[in-house]
């Protein structure tokens, strides 16, 4: 048997399988074994394996070969980029240093210039934002403790939207914005002492870290309302912009959503970021998302939640009546935003809104909100009865039914003052006023022949006065304002300002007090003016739209002797179909057709704004700087407040700077770099076109537009 062939072979086999053993062969090349996959390579003869062959990998095998932990890696970019970090601080330090010194010694001999790539400040790479008073090399993390922070998991610093710890210090961070502690709490104070009274819904007494935690967005998002004047840093609304707006379109795309999340949306339709273009301007969309998601996550049906999801819910009391704020304030929002922009609205008045205390205590509203939402449910009604005629092309109710149905909505608007009048709330007071003027615009439709039609007119001079009045006297317990309310508001007072013009070079002018209004046109344009957050903002355009108009109107009729001035069709309008809103629409209109006869640009007005009262082609106040944080400029011979607003002091206001205050406005900003539809774009886009990306937009106000 030991001699037998097979029996030899056995042996032969059985000492190859233990050679084989202890000589164990390499089955994946460097890549695969980094990535932990398996591996195809063939070692002799060698063949590439599929996966390097697909990825255009080297592929090779390599007895000393290590796999790199991917946290180890991360550590050390994070800090070498801290360290480049230190080192650009420091040389900027010194390079201002050494500026400052040679303006101040001129005849000595210049110091020596520091490396290009090390002195050229961070905030000029793109996408890369700095605070105007920078941050010293001492406040970055060390290199050890970048590499514990990212080695913890509990740091949850995910590179988009988290935490930057600095010793016992937290940094928020989105994308490449950070803000110091003493900033979020500063921005929050700025929110709830002088935006938060026109949308009051969210808890004051919750720290920034608690809405930090319950939704990034919702926290971001306050931040980015608190820092539309914020003197301590006027870039830092520019910075958020883009990253905020991703973080949004990125929070939606996560689903399912957190009610949290609308909160944020509503802020974000009341207080939208600055554009200089209505083709970027998304609040229309995010409305009507913040509508869909609502009713998706059931906030129309708070007490029957369950119904919405596959999960048991047991609310708490205090949940249920926080939703029940949320639905209520998303239907006012939805509304001003509609009537805002002249749609129809995606409100849902339903059982929720209306049951009140009686049904379930829990369904009570605070009082601000509840006679807010009266308000919006009286515009609706207008909307409803005016600009929902199914036998019309365009909405419009017939011409023998409007003046009945006004004469009731009326006397609706008259039994809702009088239900309001005791809430003496001067913000509720300013919204009334507006639904008034959003019933009587409708005058503009009016068949000049109807028997009515001047009383109609003076009606809707009586409500445009006391919207003007009401807005431009706005004061609370901390001040004048204005400049702090939501862009519904501006809308209005643009569609107010128009109002004006139209019937001040009408034939109406002969029935009017020429001087007063004048006087209350020119404070308008100031208004609107110092409602504007960032140079070149529409805002700011669309009042410099409203000087020229005027200028170029001609004179406004004189109030006539003897006799009554003849009733012409000079106020009929030719755009129709955006309901209350179609006068601002329809004066943009001509005066983009006036603009493009005469060849003007409104990029060199903005420069120089216009004077209204000037007759000369080329008059303009005088050059306002980019900034727009120098004092009120002179204007010869016209009203000095139709310059762009300068900073109000911090005192005026009742603080001051180191709790916040009414801050300079920013010299540039930031725009998302996408198209959506939005109904401006076909008056305003063409002659106010804007370059989109953000390098562009950075150098903007210094380079100009051609």
């Amino acid at each position: 048997m030991d001699s037998s062939p097979g029996s030899v072979d056995d042996i032969d086999d059985h000492d190859g399988q233990e050679e084989k053993r202890r000589q164990p062969v390499k089955r994946a090349c460097n890549e695969c074994r980094q990535q932990k996959l398996r591996c195809d390579v063939v070692q002799d003869p060698f063949t590439t394996c599929s996966r390097c062959r697909r990825l255009k990998l080297e592929c090779k095998i390599e007895s000393n070969f290590k796999r790199i932990g991917k946290r180890s890696r991360n550590a050390e970019m994070e800090r070498e980029i801290i360290e480049l970090r230190k080192q650009i601080a420091k040389a900027n330090a010194a390079a201002a240093a050494a500026a400052s010194m040679n303006q101040q010694q001129p005849q000595l001999t210049p110091t020596k210039q520091e490396t290009p790539s090390i002195s050229t400040p961070i905030s000029n790479a793109p996408g890369v934002y700095q605070g105007s008073s920078g941050m010293s090399a001492d406040q970055y993390m060390g290199s050890h403790e970048a590499v514990a922070s990212l080695l913890d998991l509990r740091s949850g610093f995910d590179g988009s939207s988290s935490y930057m710890r600095n010793g016992g210090h937290q940094f928020k961070r989105i994308e490449d914005v950070m803000v110091a502690p003493e900033r979020v709490t500063e921005l929050f104070n700025l929110f709830f002492t002088f935006y938060h009274p026109f949308l009051p819904f969210l808890d004051r007494d919750q720290s920034p870290d608690d809405y930090y935690s319950t939704s990034p967005l919702l926290f971001w998002t306050i931040i980015s309302v608190g820092a539309r004047r914020y003197q301590t840093d006027t870039h830092l609304l520019n910075s958020l912009a883009a990253p905020v707006t991703r973080l949004v379109w990125s929070t939606l795309a996560d689903i399912p959503q957190s009610y949290h999340v609308v909160k944020a949306l509503c802020l974000l339709c009341t207080w939208p970021f600055p554009t200089s273009s209505t083709s970027t301007d998304p609040t229309f969309m995010l409305c009507g998302m913040m509508m869909q998601v609502a009713m998706q996550l059931g906030l129309h049906r708070p007490s029957h939640t369950q119904d919405f999801s596959k999960f048991r819910i047991e609310l708490m009391e205090e949940e249920l009546r926080d939703k029940v704020r949320t639905w209520a304030v998303c239907n006012i929002v939805a509304q001003r935003v509609a009537t805002g922009y002249g749609q129809p609205p995606s409100t849902l008045y339903d059982w929720t809104l209306s049951s009140g205390e009686s049904a379930d205590p829990n369904f009570k509203l605070p009082g601000d909100i509840k006679s807010r939402l009266e308000i919006e449910k009286f515009c609706d009604k207008i909307t409803k009865a005016l600009y929902n005629n199914r036998r019309d092309p365009v909405g419009l109710s017939s011409d023998s039914e409007r003046s009945a149905v006004v004469s009731f909505l009326a006397r609706d608007f008259d039994d809702l003052e009088d239900q309001l009048k005791s809430d003496n709330d001067a913000i509720t007071d300013l919204y009334l006023r507006a639904s008034n003027l959003h019933l009587h615009l409708s005058a503009f439709f009016d068949n000049p022949t109807a028997k009515d039609y001047r009383e109609r007119l003076l009606s809707l001079h009586s409500a445009t006065i006391a919207f003007l009045e009401a807005a431009l006297n706005l004061e609370t317990h901390v001040g004048p304002v204005l400049s702090y309310t939501p862009y519904y508001i501006y809308q209005m007072m643009l569609a107010a300002g128009f109002t004006l013009l139209k019937l001040c070079k009408s034939f109406y002018a002969a029935y009017i007090d020429l001087e007063y209004s004048r006087n209350l046109f020119n404070r308008t344009i100031w208004a609107i003016r110092a409602i504007s957050v960032s140079s070149n903002d529409l805002p700011e355009r669309l009042a410099e739209v409203l000087a020229q108009m005027w200028r170029l109107g001609g004179t406004p009729n004189q109030r006539p002797t003897g006799s009554n001035a003849e009733i012409d069709d000079s106020l009929q309008l030719r755009v129709r179909c955006r309901m209350s809103m179609s006068l601002v629409y329809d004066s943009v209109w001509r005066w983009r057709e006036d603009a493009q006869t005469r060849g003007r640009n409104i990029e060199a007005y903005l420069k120089n704004p216009t004077n209204p009262d000037s007759s000369a082609d080329n008059s303009a106040t005088s050059s306002i700087a980019p900034g727009r944080t120098s004092s009120t400029p002179a204007v010869g011979g016209g009203d000095p407040s139709l310059a762009p607003a300068p900073s109000l002091p911090s005192a005026s206001l009742g603080m001051t700077p180191a709790n916040g205050g009414v801050s300079g406005l920013p010299s540039n900003y930031m725009e998302p770099n996408y198209e959506v539809f939005d109904p401006l774009n076909w008056l305003l886009d063409g002659l106010v076109d804007f370059p989109y990306s953000y390098g562009a937009v950075q150098g903007l106000e210094t380079q100009g537009i051609a």
